[in-house]
């Protein structure tokens, strides 16, 4: 207790002492420095406020920034997620179109295939309005009094053109060097004159001479349909390379790899893996390629067709000479009398054990007139066309009218050309069309009474495939091609190829085919009447349509 009072009456002492009213001169002056102290603090506040006003004016200017950055990427993201809803609804609907189109092409490819249906001839026939069809007594006079009597000339054209050229050809085997030259094989028959449809003079026999490479060398080719992409306007298109017949298909890796200089391969010596340039040139490659160069093939067989010539030419009454420079394998004969036979002799390469040939150009034909390269060969079928007819006319009455329906669009094609000028339209086109029709239609239809019906057929088939610009190669992508043909089974399964396809990359052509097929529908019956006897005008009456 008497601590605790001690320690009370200490404070309270404390206080009064320091208490600053008992000493007012020393303690005087601080009135004064509370002023001061004052002042200073008020400056000091208003300092503070303006700096907190700049603080709250850059922290509204970020939020500011910060709230457009996120908003910019709100849109951004909004814009992607647009975008990428967009793109998924492109995609989807282009593989809907293109879905829509392949149905579209199999079920039309399915119509042109079908047997037996002339529905889709009742569609057609909208050119034919207003055009007089000659009817059967017209055409069969036609028929027989400019065409019949061109199949006996055929024939001995044959015969002479045929023998010439194994005696041509048998003095140019003699004149290569069996070890270094190509192998020249037996010529073969193709085209218009040897399936007795061609009635435009001057008659051309079309032959093709198979060749081979010496020994130990031998052809290795690929095609489009082989598994390989081919750019579009390679369809149809090949490759030939030349390889020694004991060098694996496939190759080694020692060509794709590159070996030290203290390695090498086991499977191929340094001589097997390197080949000078000059040999492969000899070879008739393209420049510094294994590859079967077209142009080279050309002028090596037109060098040994002018030293065959000179060793026989002593032999014949006539002079024999190259008669076309953009053909070169076009010859024409020139007898002393001044007539002449013209006949195209042309190198080509079989594909593997078929009768499928690559074939360097087609003359007189557009087919194969923009080759991408001249290593790239196209393909011709003109042996199983031929076998083709062949096979078929088997099945059919007798006389059938398939050959003569081919021989009347044909005259009247080439008739109206002579009248308006060239058309992109060509024979083999028209050949098409009837191989279509003869795999379509029962044979009974055929039979020689029918001949106006199916020649009806042909021109409205035809006006089909120009409206649609669509005619498809009869073997490329077929899968009803006779078995008896023995046709190798990769074309029947690529997909088919559109023989109108140049017409779709120039409109100009196609406007010409198309203006020039209207024009010889209206000029089809002056056309024939100009080579026909007359007839009373009670045996015409008009259009005669099949029951």
């Amino acid at each position: 207790m008497p601590m605790g009072t001690f320690r009370v009456c200490l404070v309270v002492l404390t206080a009064i002492v320091n208490h600053p009213l008992l000493f007012p001169r020393e303690n005087g002056t601080v009135p004064e420095n509370t002023e001061e102290i004052i002042q200073k603090m008020k400056e000091r506040e208003v300092t503070l406020r303006l700096e907190q006003l700049r603080l709250e004016q850059e922290i509204a200017e970020q939020e500011a920034i910060q709230k457009a950055l996120e908003k910019s990427a709100e849109v951004v993201k909004e814009s992607k997620e647009e975008t990428v809803q967009w793109d998924m609804w492109t995609a989807l609907s282009m593989v809907i179109f293109l879905l829509i189109e392949l149905w579209r092409q199999d079920f039309q490819e399915g119509i042109w295939h079908d047997t037996g249906e002339e529905d889709d001839m009742a569609v057609l026939g909208k050119a034919f309005k207003g055009v007089t069809f000659p009817d059967k007594a017209v055409l069969a006079s036609f028929y027989e009094k400019r065409i019949l009597g061109t199949t006996g000339d055929m024939a001995r054209m044959r015969e002479m053109v045929e023998g010439f050229a194994d005696d041509l050809l048998e003095a140019l085997r003699s004149v290569c060097n069996r070890d270094a030259d190509m192998e020249v094989e037996d010529c073969m028959g193709v085209g218009s004159m040897y399936e007795n449809w061609r009635v435009r003079k001057p008659f051309v026999c079309d032959l093709i001479v198979p060749f081979a490479p010496p020994e130990p060398y031998c052809f290795r080719s690929q095609t489009w349909c082989s598994g390989d992409s081919f750019p579009p306007d390679e369809q149809g298109y090949g490759t030939i390379k030349v390889c020694r017949a004991d060098e694996d298909v496939t190759g080694c890796i020692c060509d794709k790899t590159k070996l030290g200089e203290d390695m090498l391969c086991l499977l191929h010596s340094q001589a097997n893996t390197t080949r000078p340039s000059s040999e492969m040139e000899d070879l008739l490659c393209f420049k510094n390629t294994q590859y079967l160069d077209a142009d080279q093939v050309m002028k090596w067989f037109q060098i040994a067709v002018t030293k065959a010539w000179n060793r026989i030419s002593h032999k014949y009454e006539f002079d024999l000479s190259f008669s076309l420079l953009d053909s070169p394998g076009a010859l024409k004969i020139k007898f002393r009398s001044g007539k002449s036979i013209a006949f195209n002799l042309t190198p080509v390469v079989q594909y593997e054990n078929s009768d499928v040939y690559f074939i360097s150009h087609f003359p007189r034909s557009s087919l194969a007139a923009d080759l991408p390269s001249s290593t790239h060969w196209f393909l011709t079928f003109a042996v199983y066309e031929r076998r083709f007819i062949q096979l078929v006319s088997k099945t059919l009455p007798a006389n059938a009218c398939h050959v003569s329906c081919l021989q009347i669009l044909s005259f009247l094609h080439g008739k109206q050309c002579s009248l308006t000028g060239p058309s992109g339209l060509t024979n083999y086109h028209l050949k098409t069309v009837m191989l279509h029709l003869l795999q379509s239609r029962p044979s009974q239809d055929w039979a020689p009474e029918k001949l106006e019906a199916r020649l009806q057929d042909m021109l409205k088939f035809l006006e089909k495939c120009l409206h649609e610009k669509k005619l498809y190669h009869f073997f490329i992508g077929n899968g009803k091609v006779p078995a008896e043909l023995g046709f190798p089974i990769i074309f029947q399964r690529a997909e088919p190829l559109n023989l109108f396809r140049p017409f779709v990359l120039h409109r100009d052509v196609y406007r010409k085919i198309v203006d020039t097929f209207h024009e010889m529908l209206r000029n089809m019956t002056a056309l024939i009447n100009e080579y026909t006897v007359h007839i009373p005008l009670a045996q015409t009456n008009g259009i005669h349509k099949e029951s």
